[in-house]
């Protein structure tokens, strides 16, 4: 009798999966990206499962664009992930901790003592981004630099010439310099490169086909080159790995960071305990991995931004949904797109944006020009034009695309920026994250 119970429930069991499975609203979600498309809001790859199983995948735009060759994305282009790659550094770590090679209070000293607080500086510390050592990517010359080649001792060079944040363990604040160290620690622990660690210890475990670490782009491989959009698709300045390493130098697809996050959650990658430590979270961080909220329900993952390339990989353990959107081209954010997916995933009601961006002559942007600063804030805004678009450029930082939204406001909707202008009182109030911060054209 409670054979035929047991069989009973888990028959119910598969029966919901199916459901969900089978009522996933595809035409709608088509809908979002082919809208989002069509106004170049940007141009990227989705997938989602349900169960381990593949229920949703589409592609929009193009993997790479020169003169008339722009051949569509499909489910096969492969784009750099960024930082997602931190959750595969880490799923590493903690594999060799399982060997017993190294361990969580392991110190950094071990490995480089010439590092700030190397002594007082744990691996658990590094993994959940409380070290205190410096982000080298917020360094001034990292724009210049990005594009060079790099040795692991010219790195470290650099690690050391830098001053901690903070002292170990006193806060938390994310740090590409962790996991390039991390990185470079898989390297000496398994006497092999770490492309050749990710292939053995991940990519060959559970069969990803798609993910490897990367090089320089080959588009003859499959590989996406990336974009802003600026007068039309712009290439972006290609970031050589090694600058990057374990914290973002992986290429992968949204069909296998699926495949990946499903093994990692379902004991193929990791120990149940070493999942639960990379799923405690101080701070906001956890130990390779993010939570990424929707509504009351929680996902675990990671997003990646490199170059112009935008990716996001999520989990849902209670529904065991997985999601993951790779993108060669991003204009609308796409924790917005995610958002408006997984609404018409869980049938929630939601309206697909009207994407209608104003177009602007040369000559309209001319009122906005000027070099701007705040008295709240220690940094100068220059903005300027480039044919139809209006730039802006912070001190120290790259220029980026604003986009009109309406009448004398414009966004840098990927970072949250959104410039509202008073051309006739020569101003603006820049708006982020719940702040207004209120600049004023230099005479």
């Amino acid at each position: 009798m409670k054979k035929s119970v047991l069989i009973a429930l888990l028959l119910l069991v598969n029966c919901v999966f199916v459901t969900v499975a089978q009522s996933v609203n595809k035409p709608k979600i088509d809908s979002l990206l082919t809208a989002m498309t069509a106004d170049n809001q940007g141009m990227g790859s989705l997938a989602i499962s349900q169960n381990g199983a593949l229920v949703y995948q589409k592609s929009t735009g193009s993997s790479t664009i020169n003169g008339e060759h722009h051949p569509p994305a499909t489910a096969k282009t492969r784009y750099r992930i960024g930082s997602i790659s931190k959750m595969f550094t880490a799923v590493m770590i903690f594999q060799l901790m399982d060997e017993h090679k190294l361990a969580l209070d392991t110190k950094l000293s071990v490995y480089y003592p010439q590092l700030p607080n190397a002594d007082r500086i744990t691996i658990s510390q590094m993994l959940d981004h409380r070290s205190g050592l410096h982000n080298f990517v917020r360094d001034s010359t990292y724009q210049t630099d990005m594009v060079k080649p790099h040795t692991e001792a010219e790195m470290i060079a650099m690690f050391t010439a830098d001053q901690s944040d903070f002292e170990p363990d006193s806060k938390a604040d994310y740090s590409n310099t962790n996991y390039v160290l991390l990185g470079y620690i898989v390297e000496k622990l398994t006497n092999i490169s770490y492309a050749q660690a990710l292939k053995q210890k991940v990519s060959i475990k559970i069969g990803l086909t798609d993910t490897y670490y990367g090089s320089k782009i080959n588009t003859l491989k499959g590989e996406a080159d990336s974009y802003q959009y600026k007068n039309g698709w712009q290439p972006v300045p290609e970031t050589d790995i090694s600058m990057v390493g374990g914290a973002g130098g992986i290429v992968s697809t949204p069909a296998d960071l699926i495949k990946f996050i499903n093994a990692l959650f379902n004991g193929k990658l990791v120990s149940e305990v070493d999942l639960s430590l990379m799923k405690t979270f101080r701070n906001g961080f956890g130990m390779g991995m993010f939570q990424l909220p929707f509504g009351t329900k929680k996902a675990f993952g990671h997003n990646g931004d490199i170059d112009g390339f935008s990716s996001v990989v999520g989990y849902f353990p209670e529904q065991k949904m997985a999601y993951a959107y790779c993108a060669n081209g991003v204009d609308y954010p796409i924790s917005n797109l995610m958002k408006g997916v997984l609404n018409i995933y869980y049938q929630i009601p939601y309206e697909i944006p009207v994407f209608d961006t104003p177009k602007l002559t040369s000559a309209q942007l001319d009122k906005y020009l000027g070099t701007y600063s705040c008295l709240q804030l220690p940094i100068k805004i220059v903005v300027t034009k480039d044919g139809t678009s209006l730039m802006a450029q912070v001190t120290d930082q790259p220029a980026f695309v604003l986009k009109p939204l309406e009448s004398n406001k414009f966004g840098f909707l990927r970072t949250g920026l959104v410039f509202n202008f008073k051309p006739d009182n020569f101003e603006f109030i820049l708006e982020q994250g719940g702040g207004a911060y209120m600049f004023t054209r230099d005479q």
